[in-house]
């Protein structure tokens, strides 16, 4: 036991919480030890060198999935091969950011040319830049695309990138549901229901508790309700409960359906370099956090949540 470390110590040698130690053990990157007389986990020299790979491929980006595939490799074929990709991927990265800045610059230029007045205010700014855009959209550089057609595909190349995504548990909870509905009817008979009735919902696990789901076309809204809701407060619908779980979660601003299915598109993206895949026994969900009006001026835009139902590969 003597050549054992412990838990706590490798936490603090490497300032890793204990829980990610567990992660790693979970999903088969590294192995710990236990005895009779002591009831902590605990690891051998073999795991901290293989801790200390895992944490220096993590630093470089390096998804689970792809150390757990350099690790099953008898050579460095797939380790070469990962961070080839990865040096590709700034590569490209940075070609694109490079180009944006010169575009933008050439923005800036043209802007400065523009003479105005203490007096103009931000509606003639605005006015002058879609003057500017029209002669970027009319005229072309040297057989070159025009700069906004440019811009176009540089941001959205860019924006194909994967976003920031954060993993979240949601407690099951009660909740009066719409039932399947078409939009019109959702934001109809429903949604005036929903509005006369708003001294029944109780927002705790949402900010707006609104839970929006989708299938076949049609949307099913869930709002959550306190346990002393009963079925006749809340007539013609129902209350259910919801099972709650894992969920991959992004956000969508100021989108419309395009720039909502995009963000969605992104979180797919993403789960592919993990170790989850989409649980199909619960839907996709959207919850647009800022519902006050307030909040919404204070903010500059509308924020919609897109929720991902999730689980671990080992769980199916």
């Amino acid at each position: 036991m003597s050549n054992l470390i412990k838990i706590k110590e490798i936490s603090s040698k490497y300032d890793i919480t204990a829980r990610t130690l567990r992660y790693y053990e979970d999903v088969g990157l590294i192995t710990s030890t236990r005895s009779d007389d002591y009831a902590y986990r605990m690891y051998d020299e073999g795991t901290v060198k293989k801790l200390e790979q895992i944490l220096i491929l993590r630093k470089l980006n390096v998804s689970i999935k792809d150390i757990k595939r350099i690790f099953a490799s008898a050579n460095s074929d797939v380790v070469l091969e990962v961070l080839d990709k990865k040096v590709e991927s700034i590569d490209d990265e940075m070609a694109l950011l490079h180009e944006l800045k010169e575009i933008i610059q050439e923005f800036i230029r043209e802007i400065e040319r523009i003479n105005f007045t203490d007096n103009d205010d931000i509606k003639l700014l605005y006015d002058k830049a879609k003057e500017i855009e029209t002669h970027y959209m009319s005229v072309d550089y040297i057989g070159k695309p025009s700069n906004v057609n440019r811009l176009i595909e540089v941001t959205d190349r860019l924006d194909k990138k994967i976003p920031d995504v954060m993993v979240v548990r949601i407690p099951s909870f009660r909740a009066v549901t719409s039932g399947l509905l078409s939009w019109e009817e959702l934001f109809g008979a429903f949604g005036a229901w929903q509005e006369a009735h708003n001294h029944l919902f109780k927002p705790i696990i949402f900010d707006g508790c609104d839970f929006l789901t989708g299938e076949g076309g049609k949307a099913e809204w869930f709002w959550h309700i306190g346990d002393e809701i009963t079925e006749a407060d809340v007539a013609p619908y129902e209350i259910v409960d919801l099972a709650g779980g894992l969920y991959a979660v992004t956000v969508s601003i100021d989108g419309d359906g395009d720039s909502h299915q995009r963000v969605r598109e992104k979180l797919f993206k993403w789960l592919e370099a993990t170790n989850f895949v989409v649980d199909e026994s619960r839907r996709e969900a959207g919850n647009m956090i800022y519902v006050d009006e307030e909040i919404q001026k204070g903010l500059g835009y509308h924020q919609l949540n897109l929720y991902l139902p999730i689980k671990l590969k080992e769980e199916i």
